[in-house]
C-alpha cells in the first residue's frame, strides 16, 4: 500500500488545543441537542455534530467559518425541503439533493460538508419549514456562538477568519 494512503498529513498541534476543541464539542452538540428535542426533531444533531468537528477541531479552515456553517445548513435544508415538498419520497430524491447542494454550495462559495447530510434527514423526517429555523437556523447560530466564547481560551484562535483571508 502506498505510503500516501496511511500518512497522516494533518499537522500536530498542542493537546490543549484538543481538549479546548472537545469541550467545545460537547457543550455545541449538547446545547444543539437540546434544541433539536424541543422542537421533537434530534435528528438533525448528526449533520450538525459533524459541523462541531470542523468548527472547533479547525477553526482556521474556510469551510468552518460562520457563513459557510450557517448559510450550508440554511440552503441545503431549504432545497431540501423544496425537494421533499415537490418529488416523490425515494432514494434518487435524496441523492439529487445531496448533488445539487454540493453544486450549489460550491458556486456559492458556502461549502460546508456537513451540510450535505441535511436533505438525508430532512428526506426522512419530511418536517414542516420550520425545521428550517429550529433545530437548523438555532442550532447553527448556538454552534457559532459557543464558537467566539470558546476560541477566545487559551490557546487563544481568531474566529471568525478576518476579511480577504482564506485560511
Amino acid at each position: 500500500m502506498p505510503r500516501r494512503f496511511v500518512h497522516r498529513h494533518q499537522q500536530p498541534l498542542h493537546p490543549r488545543t484538543w481538549i479546548k476543541a472537545a469541550l467545545g464539542g460537547l457543550i455545541g452538540v449538547g446545547l444543539v441537542a437540546m434544541l433539536g428535542e424541543w422542537s421533537g426533531l434530534p435528528l438533525l444533531v448528526a449533520p450538525l455534530g459533524a459541523s462541531a468537528v470542523l468548527l472547533f477541531g479547525l477553526p482556521d479552515n474556510p469551510l468552518s467559518q460562520p457563513a459557510n456553517l450557517i448559510g450550508g445548513h440554511l440552503i441545503a435544508t431549504t432545497l431540501a425541503l423544496l425537494l421533499d415538498a415537490w418529488l416523490p419520497h425515494s432514494f434518487w430524491t435524496m441523492a439529487l439533493a445531496v448533488g445539487l447542494v454540493i453544486g450549489i454550495l460550491g458556486l456559492a462559495r458556502l461549502t460546508h460538508p456537513p451540510a450535505g447530510a441535511d436533505p438525508i434527514v430532512v428526506m426522512m423526517v419530511h418536517p414542516g419549514w420550520d425545521f428550517l429555523l429550529t433545530p437548523v437556523l438555532a442550532g447553527t447560530v448556538a454552534l457559532v456562538l459557543l464558537a467566539l466564547a470558546i476560541h477566545r481560551l487559551p490557546p487563544r484562535v481568531v474566529y471568525p477568519l478576518p476579511v480577504g483571508r482564506s485560511g
